[in-house]
C-alpha cells in the first residue's frame, strides 16, 4: 500500500490539517481527513513569538519546537485510530510545520518552520519528510507558495483555463493555463488581517459568513491606503507573510483617522477580494477561478472576489472533487511521497529558483 499522511499548519492557525491519501488509486484517494483545533494556551505561546520576533526567549522556542511536533503526533495517531489503520500503515507523515519567519527578501534569503521532525517520527513510529521550502530558498527561490505544482498535478485541465486561489492567512494563487507552465504567487493578505481585528474588537477567532463585515462598509480612503503597498506591484515571482501584513502594518494605515471597527472589517475584506481579484485579471484574464483554504467559506469575501473577476466563474475546490479544507493536507501527503521516491515537487517557474528540485529532509523511523 501507497499510503500517506500530510500535515498542514497555516499562517491562521486555525487547527491542524491532516490527511491520509492512498496514492495506489489513481491520481489518489482520500481515506480520512481532519482538523484539530489548537491547544489555546500553545497557540498563545506561538502567536508571542511571531508577534514579538525581537524577544524571543531561545528555551521558549526550543520547547515549543518540540511541544509543536507533540501536538501534531497527536492529530496524526488520532487520524489513524478513526480510520482504523496502524502506523505500519503509512509510509511517512509529510508536515509543513509552522511558519516562523519567512524572509526571502533578506541579503541572506530564509525560511523557517518549527515541529520538531525527530519528536514526530519517535511519537508515532512512522518515517517523517519535513522542512520543505528550505531547499527552494537555497536554490534562489522564494521558498512559497509551494502548492502550485500539486494543483498542477491534480487540477489542469484540457478544456478550461483555471486559477486555484489558496485562501489561508495568506492568499495564493496558482495559474493553470492550457499549454503554459505552472506559474502562481502571493497576492497579499487573505483571512490574516481579517481574523486580527475581528479577535481585537469582538475576541472571535474569524468572521464567520463575513457576518460582521456585512454591518459595515467599505471605506475608499482606507482602502486606497490599504492598496498603497509596494508588495502589491511587484512582478512574480514573490511571496509574503504576516512579516509584512500585520497589525503594526495595519495600523500605520489607519493612522489618526477615527472609523468603525465593522467598517475597518468590511474594508479589509474588499482589500484581499481587490488584491485577488487584479492578480487574476492580470496574470489569468478569462480563468475560472476555483477557492480553497478557510477563506472558502467566508461567503462575504467569496462574494466580493467574483465581483471583482466577473464574467469568470467563481466555485470552490469542492467543484472539482477536492474538499477545499484539505488541499493543502493532501499536497504535503504528496510531497512527502515525492521526497521518498527521489522526485522533485518544486518549480522554477513559481518561486524563480534556479530549477525543480526534491524538497524536504527524510527523518526515518527505525
Amino acid at each position: 500500500m501507497s499510503i500517506y499522511l500530510g500535515l498542514m499548519s497555516g499562517t491562521s492557525m486555525d487547527a491542524i490539517d491532516a490527511a491520509l491519501v492512498d496514492f495506489d488509486v489513481s491520481p489518489f484517494r482520500v481515506i480520512a481527513a481532519s482538523a484539530t483545533p489548537f491547544e489555546p494556551g500553545l497557540k498563545r505561546r506561538i502567536a508571542a513569538i511571531l508577534d514579538h520576533a525581537d524577544s524571543v526567549a531561545l528555551d521558549e522556542l526550543g520547547q515549543i519546537d518540540v511541544e509543536l511536533a507533540k501536538s501534531f503526533a497527536q492529530a496524526s495517531l488520532a487520524l489513524l485510530r478513526d480510520a482504523g489503520l496502524g502506523p505500519g500503515c503509512v509510509s511517512a507523515i509529510g508536515s509543513h510545520g509552522q511558519t516562523l519567519r519567512h524572509r526571502p527578501d533578506l541579503p541572506t534569503p530564509f525560511t523557517w518552520q518549527i515541529g520538531d521532525p525527530n519528536t514526530l517520527t519517535e511519537m508515532t513510529g512512522i518515517t517523517v519528510a519535513a522542512d520543505f521550502r528550505r531547499r527552494d530558498v537555497a536554490a534562489g527561490g522564494q521558498g512559497a507558495p509551494l502548492l502550485p505544482v500539486f494543483h498542477d498535478y491534480v487540477f489542469r485541465s484540457d478544456s478550461e483555463d483555471r486559477v486555484i486561489c489558496n485562501l489561508g492567512g495568506i492568499a495564493n494563487i496558482t495559474i493553470l493555463q492550457r499549454d503554459t507552465t505552472v506559474t502562481g504567487f502571493d497576492t497579499g493578505p487573505g483571512n490574516r488581517l481579517l481574523d486580527a481585528w475581528i479577535s481585537l474588537h469582538q475576541s472571535k477567532e474569524y468572521d464567520a459568513d463575513g457576518a460582521w463585515a456585512r454591518t459595515g462598509q467599505c471605506d475608499d480612503t482606507l482602502l486606497a491606503q490599504l492598496r498603497d503597498e509596494p508588495y502589491l506591484s511587484l512582478a512574480p515571482p514573490k511571496s509574503t507573510g504576516r512579516e509584512l501584513f500585520n497589525m503594526p502594518w495595519l495600523n500605520s494605515k489607519l493612522g489618526l483617522f477615527s472609523r468603525r471597527p465593522q467598517d475597518v472589517q468590511a474594508t479589509l475584506q474588499q482589500f484581499t477580494a481587490a488584491t485577488v481579484a487584479a492578480a487574476v485579471r492580470r496574470h489569468a484574464p478569462g480563468a475560472a477561478l476555483y477557492v480553497c483554504g478557510g477563506g472558502a467559506h467566508n461567503l462575504g469575501l467569496l462574494e466580493a472576489i467574483a465581483r471583482g473577476v466577473a464574467p469568470n466563474r467563481v466555485a470552490s475546490t469542492a467543484a472539482l472533487g477536492l474538499d477545499p479544507d484539505f488541499v493543502e493536507a493532501i499536497a504535503f501527503a504528496w510531497f512527502a511521497r515525492r521526497t521518498l521516491e527521489g522526485l522533485t515537487s518544486s518549480a522554477g517557474s513559481v518561486t524563480g529558483a534556479a530549477g525543480a528540485r526534491i524538497l524536504g529532509g527524510v527523518y526515518r523511523y527505525a
